[in-house]
């Protein structure tokens, strides 16, 4: 009979999870040990645990399914909570296992004991449980993978006593079925439709499943037939996008450009997405970014069939047969000269081969990304969700282990890659086809933007600037991925990047690219930008608009 950690094993690999992404310690080794009794299941180590969350977090994005990971007691768990948060946020289906004490050993307080289900609440609101008896583990593990692949996906964290899992008498439990996504309600869509057809400027805003390319079909469709505008969340889960789909505009990051967007709106249609908000509180300006008078709608929540609900809608609206506007195939050109951010971003563009996958962390170095890659050949876009930094390259690492046949570029910012910087080793062992991109502008450059934009960049000083500054040392990306077996390059002209990723694209395996660039907002744009943003409001809308496409396009 298989002991506790086996039967676990045994129950995810037949229940079709078969990629573990590990960091384990001393109350895991049983778990460890059992991996070899299970040749489903592959373990993938990661440096850190933040790699292993956020790798488990692009797995998922793109497999449509979750992994597990394997973590060490409420450190590791609290190490890996930033890209766990991530994965809350952007709706992702984790089995999160946390190794615990076992049980006879937490009333002693050992130096690593914590308590981890206040930890994990954080991040796994609908699910934590502690296994308690062997008997119970494949049971409760059958329940975290339930919750985990519902609608909304989510981190469901099973905690994992060392006992627990070298004890004897584990009983493995069949797969459970898949749950099956709610029917919007039909009542909900003729109101919708009815206030559509009422004459109030009105929108569709999507979000998770509804970025998919059966549903950009038929919100393309609704909106051609009713004049409607189609927007994204700002940091959309997984987006489909290319030449050949429908284009959605992303609300703008920018709570500024963003109720510009939004304005004269009457009514504003929800698909698995959130109400705008401003990502932080600023003084003076509005949290709340839904414009005064404007009705917001909800067609599909998170837990319900997004697709099903637009079609529902362009049933109701008669837009079933609408022709929908699609992407128009575009590439920018070759650039040259001394490297930008927009540079790469035109480069990026230029080289971007079909099905690839995209992850931007660029922050303010990727402004120009969206509109250089928008009619590119047809590519996923994943973004940060949660917009904890240092997602970018664990995601690659999930990412290309879901998709082994599709190449994968990270765009990343020098401070955020900071964060997660392991990952480049994990790429390097498993031999992933993933592209990194870091864009090495010595800055914290978001940060010195939000400082001025929350009030504060008058009293700051020299000591307030050095927190936001990288310089003294510079660091060197290409010297850190060599360091862990990746093939490095550090470049600061286009036509020496565009030169890199050509070779990295036609060469299997890691690839680290170090684009060396200026800040994009640099000081004296900076310096304008908070006026610019206060003006926008009192412009004609035509001119406001022209100028937001200027500065985040």
């Amino acid at each position: 009979m298989p002991n506790g950690a086996q039967a676990l094993l045994q129950t995810l690999a037949d229940a079709g999870i078969d990629v573990c992404f590990s960091n384990p310690g001393t109350s895991e080794m049983h778990f460890v040990a059992a991996l070899d009794s299970e040749p489903r299941m592959r373990a993938v180590l990661c440096l850190f645990e933040g790699v292993a969350t956020g790798a488990a977090d692009g797995y998922a994005r793109m497999a449509g399914k979750p992994a597990a990971t394997l973590l060490h007691l409420g450190c590791g768990l609290g190490n890996g909570l930033a890209n766990l948060h991530n994965a809350r946020k952007g709706k992702v289906p984790v089995v999160n296992i946390v190794g615990d004490h076992a049980t006879f050993h937490v009333p002693l307080d050992a130096q690593l004991q914590s308590d981890i289900e206040t930890v994990a609440r954080n991040v796994s609101p609908g699910f934590v449980r502690t296994s308690n008896h062997t008997a119970d583990l494949c049971r409760d593990a059958a329940d975290a993978i339930t919750a985990a692949r519902g609608l909304p996906g989510q981190v469901a964290t099973l905690i994992l006593p060392a006992d627990v899992s070298w004890g004897d008498g584990g009983q493995p439990c069949p797969p459970p079925p898949l749950p099956a996504p709610a029917a919007p309600d039909d009542g909900a869509v003729q109101a919708i439709a009815d206030a559509i057809r009422s004459g109030g400027k009105a929108a569709l805003l999507l979000g998770g499943q509804a970025l998919r390319e059966p549903a950009l079909l038929a919100a393309a469709k609704i909106a051609a037939h009713c004049g409607m505008k189609v927007f994204c969340e700002v940091f959309p889960t997984r987006l489909e996008r290319g030449a050949g789909l429908p284009a959605v505009e992303r609300i703008a990051y920018l709570a500024e450009m963003a109720s510009l967007q939004l304005s004269g709106l009457q009514h504003l249609v929800l698909v698995d997405a959130k109400s705008p908000v401003s990502f932080f509180a600023y003084p003076g300006k509005a949290s709340d970014l839904v414009p005064t008078g404007c009705t917001v709608h909800t067609l599909a929540t998170p837990a319900q069939d997004a697709v099903a609900g637009l079609d529902k809608l362009a049933a109701a609206l008669d837009a079933t047969s609408a022709t929908p506007v699609l992407q128009a195939a575009a590439r920018p050109s070759r650039p040259r000269g001394r490297l930008t951010a927009a540079k790469v971003c035109k480069a990026v563009g230029h080289l971007l081969p079909e099905r690839a996958i995209l992850i931007d962390e660029a922050i303010t170095s990727g402004l120009m990304l969206g509109v250089m890659t928008a009619g590119g050949p047809r590519h996923d876009l994943l973004t940060l969700t949660g917009g904890a930094i240092g997602q970018s390259l664990p995601n690659a690492v999930g990412a290309a282990i879901a998709c082994p046949d599709r190449k994968v570029l990270a765009l990343v910012g020098d401070g955020s890659a900071m964060y997660t910087v392991q990952a480049l080793w994990t790429m390097a062992r498993e031999r992933l086809d993933v592209i990194a991109v870091i864009f090495n502008n010595a800055s914290y450059s978001v940060l010195n933007v939000e400082l001025d934009r929350v009030g504060a960049g008058s009293r700051g000083g020299p000591k307030a600037k050095a927190q936001l500054d990288l310089h003294g040392p510079v660091l060197d990306f290409a010297s850190l991925a060599r360091g862990m077996g990746v093939t490095a390059t550090r470049c600061d002209r286009a036509d020496a990047f565009c030169t890199a990723l050509e070779t990295a694209l036609a060469t299997p395996g890691p690839h680290l690219i170090e684009a060396v660039v200026p800040e994009s907002l640099n000081a004296s744009k900076r310096r304008v930008l908070p006026w610019l943003l206060r003006s926008l409001p009192n412009l004609p809308k035509p001119v406001a608009l022209a100028l937001k496409r200027k500065i985040a396009p």
